[in-house]
């Protein structure tokens, strides 16, 4: 089956007299100044023997150039070269190191405190503690509240921690995974933080993609690979992707991949993965780029021996790590209502404290003032005039209040719900329900504080069965030129039905009478075992009594007009 080349020169490269003006800026032969100019025109136009007479067209020239210098130099654009580090080290591009953690060892302390006092009840109690280290108002001591706020933030801050630490364990490992790369015409093992922009990098059957990379060659004809996307977009079908048709013929010869020292000219990172646009530079052409010739980083090798690329995008430049956006505080439904039920008890605290203070002011304005002997007034309020005296004692009462009656808050009340999320993040890790046998795959979950929001479902946006379900399809039967494969089975009784010919009819399909030969058998068999749905689910397909395996067959062709074939499934 012979997809067909999807490749297209679009323009040749710029040439000028007898020199080839490189599109990377240092690369090749740098562009010639207006003397260069002028005695380029000159030879061109033997007629111009003054520079006075070759003003006018050496403007002109230098016009054109410094167009299509702006349009190749655009800042909207990335530039790179394969196998050449020197080049593109002056971009200063990002490697393929990684990072998804929040904190570090000394970011830790002041970063979490933040992103705690975000919870009202931890910056009502701050606030209190504040207040009780003014002996005017303060009628107890602030540790009767430092303790338990403490206590508070260092157990959520455990957990924090707990959690980065996870992170940055997965970090390490997804940095320290093997690649191979071309260094100096050899194929070595290199850790993924170390694949630089640039390198050509190898890719086994069943291997993630080590970081967005431009298709070079495949083991299959036609430059053809499949990968599954399923980290990406959740998809499990496999997406097929084909190499440029001009560079099929690089394979698997580290000589010639190593010599190859194309120039990509592509759109800057972004976070679309539909979309890709670029222009590949090679050999004097140009050739266009789409997202068909794309492997981003997250993807797997499905059902291809082996292919090769150039990295175009690295580490956080991919566009995995565009769309995961930096790691922010999350806050559940749970902790919404918490604040919300505690902005209700501060504001029912603050009319009560309020009610009080207000009382006290009339009480001393009218009554207290005669009993200064017995209870004196503080030093510092007035008491020259008595309205202002009475004021200020109510405004301090109203703070002494809030201290006394600060129990009202329930600060115990998220030191239980993080001891319940802590303890349940274990419980799923450790529940052997949840467990998938067929990828040997427990339940892991990656943070503590997300738990009541599991299977929260509030929309579902499906654009078809496919999303709700699973895409799998298995052999069950074929029939070529009359000769029946497998089992057919009755829907409706769910008996096996027996095949039989009448009339040129095979139970009801029509098959086209042709030779039957080995070469069809086996290049049916070929395109069976290349579908993308069925090589999941087919180990062995029998034909006769010879078996033929998917890998034996990887390599046939299917015949240029075949007759009719009928596969069930």
């Amino acid at each position: 089956m012979n997809i067909g080349s999807s490749t297209q020169t679009i323009a040749t490269p710029l040439m000028i007299g007898d020199s080839f003006y490189s599109l990377a800026p240092g690369g090749g032969n740098p562009p010639p100044n207006k003397s260069d100019d002028q005695e380029l025109y000159k030879q061109r136009d033997p007629s111009v023997t003054s520079e006075s007479k070759s003003v006018p067209s050496l403007r002109r020239l230098s016009q054109i150039r410094r167009r299509r210098s702006s349009y190749y130099f655009s800042e909207n654009e990335r530039r790179i070269r394969a196998n050449d580090k020197e080049f593109n080290a002056q971009f200063k591009y990002h490697n393929n190191y990684i990072k998804t953690s929040k904190y570090s060892l000394f970011t830790f302390l002041p970063f979490n405190l933040l992103e705690q006092f975000q919870r009202l009840a931890n910056f009502y109690f701050l606030c209190l503690l504040v207040l009780q280290l003014i002996p005017a108002i303060s009628s107890l001591t602030p540790v009767t509240t430092a303790i338990p706020l403490i206590g508070v933030l260092t157990l959520t801050a455990v957990k924090d921690a707990y959690d980065d630490i996870q992170r940055h364990i997965s970090d390490s490992q997804v940095n320290n995974r093997k690649s191979k790369t071309l260094r100096n015409g050899k194929l070595v093992e290199a850790k993924w933080s170390e694949v630089q922009v640039g390198d050509v990098i190898r890719l086994d059957n069943n291997q993630f993609v080590a970081a967005d990379t431009l298709l070079l060659s495949t083991s299959e004809p036609n430059g053809l690979c499949f990968i599954e996307t399923a980290e990406l977009d959740g998809e499990t079908n496999l997406k097929a992707k084909q190499c440029l048709t001009e560079t099929i013929e690089l394979g698997d010869r580290h000589d010639s991949l190593w010599n190859f020292n194309g120039e990509i000219i592509c759109e800057r990172p972004n976070n679309l993965l539909n979309k890709f646009d670029g222009t590949l530079i090679w050999r004097g052409q140009r050739f266009a780029l789409d997202n068909e010739k794309i492997l981003l980083r997250g993807c797997v090798l499905r059902n291809t021996q082996w292919c090769y690329g150039v990295v175009v995008f690295a580490g956080v430049d991919t566009k995995l790590m565009q769309n995961s956006g930096k790691t922010q505080f999350k806050s559940t439904g749970v902790d919404r209502l918490l604040n919300f039920i505690i902005i209700g008890i501060v504001l029912f605290l603050v009319s009560i404290c309020a009610l009080f203070a207000i009382g006290c002011a009339i009480w001393e304005g009218l009554i207290g003032q005669h009993f200064q002997l017995y209870l004196p007034w503080e030093h510092i309020i007035p008491k020259d005039y008595i309205p202002t005296g009475a004021t200020v004692i109510g405004l301090l009462v109203f703070f002494s209040y809030a201290i006394v009656l600060n129990t009202v808050v329930p600060i115990s009340l998220y030191v239980s719900v993080e001891v319940i999320r802590f303890v349940q993040s274990f419980l799923i890790n450790w529940d052997e329900e949840m467990y998938y046998p067929t990828t040997n795959t427990y339940a892991k979950a990656r943070t503590t504080t997300l738990n009541e929001e599991l299977g929260q479902i509030q929309y579902i946006f499906s654009d078809k069965t496919g999303t709700l379900t699973q895409n799998i399809m298995t052999f069950n039967k074929c029939s070529i030129n009359g000769r029946s494969y497998g089992d057919v089975i009755d829907l409706r009784t769910g008996e096996l039905v027996e095949i039989t010919e009448v009339s040129g009819e095979l139970s009801g399909f029509r098959v086209q009478k042709a030779n039957l030969t080995s070469i069809l058998v086996e290049g049916m068999l070929s395109c069976v075992c290349r579908c993308p749905f069925l090589a999941q689910s087919a180990q062995k397909i029998s034909v006769s009594n010879e078996a033929v395996s998917s890998n034996q067959t990887s390599t046939m062709t299917f015949p240029l007009d075949p007759p009719t074939v009928w596969v069930f499934v």
